[in-house]
């Protein structure tokens, strides 16, 4: 079964130390939301010895890099997130790693380390999901849905719900929260006006959010242009190399190409 792989492989970062949580996609599965997911994300801790020892886990697995920044605080730190993949009986397995996830503050972040870290299989909850999944792929705001099902707290259905007949419901037992909670989510003033008028608020609330991504996206593919232009030749450089060799010098080439930080500060 795919999913055994990446449970396994985040045991094996974690051991000795939590270092990894399993993000996107498999937090989705492990919220028993969908059957699968095709690749592995994880959140890592932000130091060089998580990615010393994440390396080496994915060297023994005769791992290579795909496009993407190095491995590497200097990066991680600057929000980029970095690619790799390998076969596995006989599956392709893609592996994602970043320190900074979108739409996460720094107190969130450090609330979902203290959370997870006596979890065996550290997974992000269902809150901290459904920010990371506010993208730009229109089906990620059905998992969001569904995960405000999840949620127990009736402050987080209303800040989370993508359903006109769930929201209405809440605000019905809970009228003075929803009103509190305008100012941190508009549409809530929309429950009154009806089921139209609120479902036209949420389909507008999510392109906001789509666009809000694309926009977030966009700073990196500018930043990344010209790394892109040169990936196909680091390829060629890097195949065959062992994933020690080819970090030292997928590294050494961004040093002088990818800023380590997107933007007019990068």
């Amino acid at each position: 079964m795919i999913m055994n792989i990446y449970l396994k492989l985040t045991k094996q970062f974690n051991a000795g130390r939590i270092r990894a949580v399993i993000s996107s996609g498999q937090a989705v599965v492990l919220h028993r939301l969908a059957i699968m997911s095709k690749d592995g994300d994880w959140i890592i801790r932000e130091d060089a010895e998580t990615m010393k020892s994440i390396l080496t886990v994915l060297a023994k697995y005769k791992a290579r890099y795909r496009f993407g920044a190095p491995l590497d605080v200097r990066w991680m730190s600057g929000g980029w997130s970095s690619h790799f993949e390998f076969r596995h009986e006989p599956l392709r397995i893609r592996t994602d790693f970043f320190t900074r996830p979108p739409r996460i503050s720094e107190r969130e972040l450090k609330s979902i380390w203290e959370e997870q870290a006596s979890r065996e299989i550290p997974f992000v909850n269902v809150r901290h999901l459904a920010e990371i999944k506010k993208t730009n792929r229109e089906r990620d705001y059905s998992v969001i849905g569904e995960l405000a099902r999840l949620m127990r707290a009736p402050a987080d259905q209303l800040l989370y719900s993508r359903s006109a007949r769930d929201l209405t419901a809440v605000a019905e037992k809970h009228p003075e929260l929803a009103r509190k909670l305008k100012m941190r989510r508009p549409l809530l003033e929309k429950i009154s006006e009806g089921r139209d008028k609120l479902e036209e608020a949420l389909d507008a609330e999510r392109r906001f959010l789509i666009h809000s991504n694309e926009e977030r996206l966009r700073s990196f593919m500018v930043a990344s242009q010209k790394w892109f232009e040169v990936w196909p030749e680091i390829e060629r450089e890097i195949v065959g190399c062992s994933l020690q060799k080819a970090h030292e010098i997928v590294v050494r080439r961004a040093e002088n190409i990818l800023p380590f930080k997107p933007g007019k500060d990068g």
